[in-house]
């Protein structure tokens, strides 16, 4: 009884081990594993401090147009008593009094009135850099979700070629039961026996490679999702039907120039960097501001001061300016002609892009058709082949070629289709409408 009784619990053991290390399952739709990728993207985290970074840098502009008030105070004690020597009429030097200690305070306050302009560019511009670094996360949230559905296309393509194997990998090996029963009676040779074998063979060395792809592409899909790694994610296939009313290239050209993130982040660097060479004029022109200020002051037994406060207005100008040329105004102007430059490269890279996958996109519709139809006539010909072959009219290699070659087909058309998907997908990435909600 004791020996029972170890071993339902060892058996218990087992069991419990086996299910901890089991995979989670989890089905997944392509939208919501885009979610998933861009919840847990590395690059948007890194995204998100620039912005923070911008939004600081935006935060330190608008502080100089605040005033700015400064406090200073000092204590002084004077070990070795100093020699005073008081130029005032009726005052002897040396009757003046012993000093050892000195204390002061003094407080200026400084409100800018005029800066050339400085001031107020600098604001604007730094607006201008906060929204091109919320585009720029915008861009890379489409080009986000465009790597997780490929991602996505790989784990559902390595899938149905696992599924479509499997089927073939059944029928093969009770093709070769058939076949070593009609060995052993005599009714076909043994060579042709170990050729079905073979292509047996074939099939399992096939399905490993695309169990193996599959495994791969699984642990992709994890990380990208930030996913346990053992989590098995059962795809939707619903999404190989996208794309099928697909519009004119002049229309896609025109929705990438309104929609892409990246084009309207430079078009926001180009303007920050126009008010910049303005704020670079700026540093030519004198600044202008009101000032006040307050001034407090004990010297015991010598003088004391309070109350003394001043009010006016300050003036600053750098005379060097005369002679020395604004080099921040000539890189100002070098970074307008980069910008310029950058976004007539980018426009002819929008258009050579939206162009290409659309082509991509028609040339993989086209496949699925030649597909179907490649596959319809493998099957016809496995068919007809197998009838020749029970007929003794075709040999046992025409008959494994046959079935070869309609594996071949049908896992041809799953890819196609899928793959037209993507392709769909990647245009609209181009344009900068691929979903990312």
């Amino acid at each position: 009884m004791k020996k029972i009784n170890n071993s339902v619990l060892a058996l218990a053991l087992f069991v419990g081990i086996a299910n901890a290390n089991a995979q989670e399952k989890k089905t997944l739709t392509l939208d919501e594993a885009v979610q998933l990728g861009i919840q847990n993207s590395k690059n948007l985290k890194i995204d998100a401090a620039k912005i923070e970074e911008a939004t600081a840098d935006l935060l330190e502009a608008k502080n100089r147009q605040l005033p700015e008030l400064k406090v200073s105070g000092s204590y002084m004690y004077l070990p070795i008593k100093p020699n005073i020597n008081i130029k005032l009429p009726g005052v002897s030097g040396d009757s003046g009094p012993v000093v050892h200690q000195v204390a002061y305070g003094s407080a200026n306050l400084s409100v800018p009135i005029y800066s050339g302009g400085r001031i107020k560019y600098g604001i604007e511009s730094a607006k201008y850099l906060v929204e091109a670094s919320k585009l720029s996360t915008e861009n890379d949230k489409v080009a986000i979700a465009y790597n997780v559905a490929q991602a996505y296309n790989n784990l559902f393509k390595a899938n149905q070629s696992i599924k479509v194997l499997e089927e073939n990998l059944s029928a093969s090996q009770q093709r070769d039961e058939t076949f070593l029963k009609m060995e052993n009676n005599g009714l076909i040779a043994r060579n042709d026996r170990l050729k079905a074998n073979l292509q047996t063979s074939n099939i399992e060395l096939q399905l490993l490679e695309a169990k193996n792809n599959y495994n791969i592409a699984n642990i992709n899909m994890d990380l990208l999702l930030g996913l346990p790694e053992t989590t098995e994610i059962d795809v939707d296939q619903n999404y190989i039907d996208e794309g099928n009313d697909v519009k004119t290239v002049d229309y896609y050209i025109n929705t990438a120039r309104e929609n892409r993130k990246d084009l309207q982040a430079l078009s926001m660097q180009r303007q920050a960097a126009a008010l910049g060479t303005k704020a670079a004029k700026a540093e030519n022109l004198p600044s202008i501001a009101f000032t006040g200020g307050y001034v407090a002051a004990d010297i015991p037994k010598f003088l004391t001061i309070y109350n003394a406060v001043n009010v006016g207005v300050g003036i600053s100008y750098n005379l060097s300016n005369i002679w020395k040329e604004n080099s921040s105004l000539k890189q100002s102007k070098a970074r307008e002609m980069q910008l310029s430059a950058t976004n007539e490269l980018l426009n002819d890279n929008i258009k050579l892009d939206v162009n290409r996958e659309y082509q991509n996109t028609d040339y993989s519709k086209k496949r699925i058709a030649v597909f179907e139809k490649s596959a319809e006539q493998a099957n016809e010909n496995y068919r007809i082949t197998k009838n020749k072959y029970d007929n003794g009219l075709a040999t046992m290699t025409e008959l494994l070629d046959a079935d070869a070659a309609q594996i071949a087909a049908n896992v041809g058309v799953i890819n196609a289709k899928a793959d037209a998907a993507l392709a769909y997908r990647k245009l609209l990435q181009t344009t900068g409408t691929l979903t990312t909600k």
